[in-house]
Formats: structure tokens, C-alpha cells, sequence
């Protein structure tokens, strides 16, 4: 893991395990049928000094959410731009056809579970649908924009309007293919050309997108203008998703108004594991990247630097609970198999924000392939993920450390990389929290980490934040 800018601390730790209870997101449900703002007045003002810092794999993503944190955003309406940037700027791994889950830190969170962190699941979904009709794509609900929201309802400040706009104008008017979407479209740009309405967008006039190269979706500017005017529900009550019924049908892939109406993010309380005097949270199945990767962090606590048993015994465990018959807290607490494997996974990627006043997120996001289905609902601009129920699901990963004594923000880290998601976490906690060289996490995986050695709020000059250096991400601060 390359160096954190700013400086490192490290703790000793000793690991203990515990799994709390799940619950539905009840008490904010209701909005997600409408529009509406969630939050106060947007506030302009541009804040000096330490504002925090985003790590995202896409740069102008990591612009969008720095520039919400100058602007006296939290952590969470970050998090939201860096979301519907990705969706213009990254859709090969994270479009509005995606799906993901976040785990939310806030130290002055009051109530029940008082400053412990939050995980907000919205993973892919299989389509009803699809499986009732003749589909030859079949395509996930969109779960990104109402897990956006639902993030946003619990831990945002600023009209959420205010932050679909800047990707909303990035759609219309173009922003240049970054080196991290381009090497993903070199991938597979074969058989994507083959959905008209993709090649139309990547690549127009016959050329495949270079990097640097303008990208312009102009269905996709008009698609997020609604759901910036008339709110997220309209995707999945409304004008808006009769019309994605109807594209998605064309695309093949079998998306119906019953099934968008049905899918609703959730609340759920994380994994939470002991790490000296901290504790961290990874993220719960279904998002089962964070047990593989507390289980690897488990494995690395007694076994310090055997990255290839660490490996194997996260993605034993993650195997093992897919099998199922058996509950997370059962696994990391000694019932895991001492080997097992998965089949090949999809890509994924990950972001992270920290606002000025400790609060952090991280999420990792998935279309469950590289461009889902490789088809666009025409009209929408949207390219389709693909179904969990036709591909394997890929191993969401992500954590936050902090401290329940000094209700302080520690870490967060989010690992993808494929099999390697898992290990890139426990291995970036590990090197993080740990008095550890930095060394990168080992190959396949990819961590984007931001760490205050000393806590935060009250120490902010011991806050760093830093992307992969093998990938093409960025991580974007300011004071």
C-alpha cells in the first residue's frame, strides 16, 4: 500500500468478533417514493482549512466530491456526487444500472447503537421479470441512485438535488474518457460495440473512446435532470421507470415497474471486529466481500504477513456462507472450512470520503461485469447490470475503523481486484492500524484508504488519504 499522505500511527492489535442484528431501512422508505429535498438549505459559502479528503479509482469523481466538502458538505453528500459522477464518468463499473453497499461512520450519530457505524446495502437484483420472460440480457434493478439516497437521508446536509447537478452537466456537455474508464472499455469494446445505443456513446463516429477524448450522453444529462427535478422515485414509481420498463424490454434485459417499485435499500448493522482499542466495521452480507475480509483480517491478526493463507481462508468463508446453512457470526467464529474456492468474480470498485467533522464513508460499487449486460436502455442513457441471477456476485469490500472511548474516525478503506477485494481491505487495515511498513496490498487487489493516525475530530493534521498508485484513481483533499 503506497505511503498515506501526512502521517501514520500505529496501534496493536487483538481481535475479537462480534455480528449485530440486521433491520429494514423503515423510518426513510417512504421517501424513496418521492421527490423532495433531504436536508437544509444549500449553503455556498466556501470553507477554509481542513475540509477532508475522497479517494475514488475515477479522478473527476474525486473532484466532484472535494469540491461538495469545500462547500460545508458532510462525508455523505460526498459520497452522493462521487455516486453520480461515477455513473457519467465510470459506467463500466458503476453506472445508474448499478448496485453496491456503503458502511457510514458518524461520531455524533445519538440514538440507538450511538456513534457506531451503519452499513446501507442496495446490491444488484435479479429481476422478476426476467426470469418470466424471454429476455437473452437479463439485467439487475438499478439499486445506485436510492442507495445514494437512502445514504443521504440518514447523514446528508445538502440538497440533494444540489448533488446529482455537476453529473448532470458532466452528461450533457462531455468530460474527457479518464485512463480508468478507457482501460476498461479497451477490454471488452468487441462485443459492447454490438448494442447500438452503446457504440453510439463510446464510440461515436465509429471511434472507440481514447483517453482524454470527450464522452457525451446526452440521454443519460436527461435522465439525471429528472431525477434531480422530480427526485430518485421517479425511477422507481413514476414517469421515469414506465419509460425504463419499456427501454429495457428493448435491451433485453427484463426490468418490470413491479420490480423497481420492490427494491429498497436496507439499513444493517456491520460486522464489527476488535482491533486493539479501536474497532472496525466491515461491510454484512449480502455484501459478503466485508465477511471475506474481516475473516482475511482475523487470519492476518494471528498470522502476521501470510497473505496467501489470508486469502484462502477469506475466500473460504465467503464460499462457504454462498453455500449456505450457516451465519456470518457461526463463520468468524471458528466454523469457517479450512479451504473452498469461488468461480470467477466481477469487477468492482470503491470510494471514500471524510468530512472536517469525522465523518467518513466508504462504498464499494459493482455492475456485477464490466458494463453490466453491455447493453444502454435506449432513452436513458443507462447501461444495464447484469443479473446476480445469470453472473456470480463479486466480493464487495470495505471497512471503518474508530474508536468508541474518543468517539474518533480512525480508518476507512474500500479493496476490489476482483478475488483480491477482500484481502486488500484486511491488508490496508492491517498496514494502517498496525505499526507495518507501507507496502502495497498484494496483487490482484486495489485499496483506496484514508487514515487519521490520531483520530479525528480534534487532529485533522494527522489525516492522509491515498489511491492505488497502480491504478488510475485519485485522492483529493484540502486546508
Amino acid at each position: 500500500m503506497p505511503a498515506l499522505r501526512r502521517t501514520r500511527a500505529s496501534l496493536t492489535l487483538a481481535l475479537c468478533g462480534t455480528l449485530a442484528a440486521c433491520s429494514t431501512l423503515s423510518d426513510v422508505q417512504q421517501t424513496f417514493f418521492g421527490g423532495g429535498v433531504a436536508g437544509p438549505g444549500s449553503q455556498q459559502r466556501r470553507i477554509s482549512g481542513f475540509v477532508g479528503g475522497v479517494v475514488s479509482d475515477e479522478p473527476t469523481a474525486a473532484l466532484a466530491g472535494r469540491e461538495v466538502l469545500v462547500l460545508g458538505g458532510t462525508a455523505a453528500d460526498a459520497a452522493v456526487a462521487v455516486g453520480f459522477t461515477l455513473a457519467v464518468t465510470y459506467p463500466s463499473r458503476a453506472s445508474l444500472g448499478a448496485g453496491g453497499a456503503c458502511i457510514a461512520y458518524s461520531p455524533a450519530r445519538t440514538g440507538a447503537g450511538e456513534g457506531v457505524p451503519e452499513a446501507i446495502v442496495f446490491t444488484p437484483i435479479a429481476s422478476t421479470a426476467a426470469a418470466s420472460s424471454r429476455t437473452d440480457r437479463p439485467a439487475a434493478v438499478p439499486m445506485l441512485a436510492r442507495g445514494l439516497f437512502a445514504l443521504h437521508a440518514r447523514y446528508g446536509r445538502r440538497p440533494f438535488e444540489t448533488l446529482i447537478a455537476p453529473a448532470e452537466q458532466l452528461a450533457r456537455f462531455g468530460t474527457p474518457a479518464s485512463r480508468a474508464f478507457v482501460r476498461d472499455l479497451q477490454l471488452v469494446a468487441g462485443p459492447l460495440m454490438a448494442d447500438p445505443n452503446a457504440r453510439a456513446v463510446f464510440a461515436p463516429n465509429g471511434n472507440v473512446l481514447t483517453e482524454g477524448t470527450s464522452m457525451v450522453q446526452p440521454d443519460l444529462g436527461a435522465t439525471l435532470a429528472q431525477l434531480r427535478v422530480a427526485g430518485v422515485g421517479d425511477l422507481y414509481q413514476g414517469a421515469l421507470a414506465r419509460r425504463f420498463e419499456i427501454a429495457t424490454a428493448t435491451a433485453g434485459g427484463g426490468i418490470s415497474a413491479n420490480d423497481l417499485r420492490a427494491a429498497l435499500p436496507k439499513t444493517v448493522s456491520p460486522i464489527i471486529l476488535a482491533a486493539g482499542r479501536d474497532q472496525v466495521a466491515f461491510l454484512p452480507p449480502p455484501a459478503d466481500g466485508g465477511l471475506a475480509a474481516a475473516a482475511t483480517f482475523q487470519s492476518l491478526q494471528a498470522n502476521a504477513g501470510d497473505y496467501s493463507g489470508a486469502l484462502n481462508h477469506g475466500l473460504a468463508t465467503a464460499a462457504r456462507w454462498r453455500a449456505g446453512g450457516v451465519d456470518a457470526a457461526a463463520l468468524l467464529g471458528g466454523q469457517a472450512p479450512a479451504s473452498g474456492s469461488l468461480p470467477s468474480l466481477p469487477a468492482s470498485t470503491t470510494f471514500a470520503t471524510l468530512d472536517r467533522d469525522g465523518n467518513a464513508v466508504v462504498c464499494a460499487i459493482t455492475m456485477d461485469n464490466l458494463f453490466g449486460t453491455g447493453r444502454i436502455a435506449p432513452g436513458t442513457g443507462i447501461v444495464l447490470g447484469a443479473s446476480p441471477a445469470s453472473s456470480t456476485p463479486p466480493l464487495l469490500a470495505a471497512a471503518v475503523a474508530w474508536n468508541p472511548s474518543v468517539r474518533g474516525f480512525r480508518a476507512a478503506v474500500g479493496g476490489s481486484g476482483q478475488e483480491g477485494a477482500a484481502l486488500a481491505v484486511a491488508a490496508g487495515l492491517a498496514n494502517t492500524l498496525g505499526n507495518h511498513a507501507a507496502t502495497p496490498v498484494p496483487e490482484p487487489g486495489r485499496a483506496n484508504i484514508i487514515a487519521c493516525s490520531r483520530y479525528l475530530p480534534d487532529t485533522e493534521s494527522s489525516c492522509g488519504w491515498t489511491a492505488d498508485s497502480r491504478g488510475s484513481g485519485l485522492a483529493a483533499g484540502g486546508e
